[in-house]
């Protein structure tokens, strides 16, 4: 019985490790794997067959190598993919063990290192190198150096944030909070100095904040919805930090909102046009009629 105990740590701590790295972005080849763990390809082949039966894998057809479906990346907290690994390290010893509530459970639950906001997801294969760097200095607290728009950047990472199709890196330079695109950083490098400490303000900022709109006062605002669209408003919340304020005898809704910056408000108010209309503050919906008559003028060339 000691035997097999051991054999089952062994598994757990060893899926616990490849799940960390798929985490983080790595493509795992089989051999490779075998020769870190010290054990034959075939046991490598059976950890994937086993973490395929639950997680989204992908295999390279020409490398071979397996990685993570994009979606999923950085979705999973170290104690998610731990418990994950001893479930599965004992399921044999516990058949009737059910696991499927396992994609659900880590899917929803967010990361300390990574948050999803907005409803697609981009391909982040694309930025896995960073990935990895990224998430090791937020999860150890080291400040990292790289370049941006082709300017040196010394910053302190917080969070990988994922927001209307693009992931952003949120940082601090200057002691305020910041987002950079990943897809405009080039030659990350970790300083291995001492750890810093996490700004509590920064921390209730991410927590506080809907988007990537950093260090901006929150800006009051109301909108009016027709009663045709009133019930998507009543389903879920569309606009950022949405309340209903009052809703009057023909279903019509007077809405509020909170926003950092007008991106967070027009684009959603230019997509229900014409059952939405900014009441306050006027200058907002000044805009975007301006906005929409220069649009409409604008010769069409096909």
């Amino acid at each position: 019985m000691k035997r097999i105990a051991s054999t089952h740590e062994r598994l757990a701590e060893r899926l616990a490790n490849i799940l960390t790295k798929l985490n983080l972005g790595y493509q795992l080849g089989v051999v490779e794997l075998a020769q870190e763990f010290q054990v034959s390809t075939r046991t490598i082949e059976r950890d994937f067959d086993r973490l395929n039966s639950y997680l989204p894998l992908i295999q390279d057809e020409n490398s071979k190598k397996y990685s993570l479906d994009p979606l999923y990346l950085g979705r999973f907290k170290l104690q998610d993919i731990q418990n994950f690994a001893q479930l599965s390290g004992i399921s044999e010893l516990y058949p009737s063990l059910n696991m499927s509530f396992l994609r659900g459970l880590l899917d929803e639950r967010a990361s300390q290192v990574f948050s999803a906001k907005g409803y697609y997801f981009e391909n982040a294969a694309q930025f896995a190198a960073h990935f990895q760097v990224l998430a090791e200095a937020i999860q150890q607290r080291k400040q990292i150096h790289f370049t941006y728009n082709n300017r040196p950047r010394s910053v302190y990472p917080y969070r990988l944030i994922h927001y209307q199709g693009n992931w952003y890196l949120a940082a601090t330079a200057e002691e305020e909070l910041r987002a950079y695109r990943l897809s405009k950083i080039d030659h990350v490098t970790q300083q291995m100095a001492t750890q810093f400490e996490h700004d509590p303000d920064i921390l209730a900022q991410l927590e506080d904040n809907e988007g990537i709109w950093f260090g901006r006062n929150k800006q009051d605002v109301l909108v009016s919805v027709r009663p045709e669209m009133a019930l998507y408003f009543k389903q879920r919340h569309l606009l950022p930090e949405q309340t209903i304020e009052e809703e009057d005898t023909t279903g019509a809704l007077l809405v509020r909102c909170q926003i950092r910056h007008e991106m967070q408000l027009l684009p959603l108010v230019r997509y229900w046009i014409p059952y939405i209309k900014i009441i306050h503050p006027s200058h907002f919906q000044e805009k975007l009629e301006q906005e929409l008559k220069l649009y409409l003028s604008a010769p069409f060339l096909g």
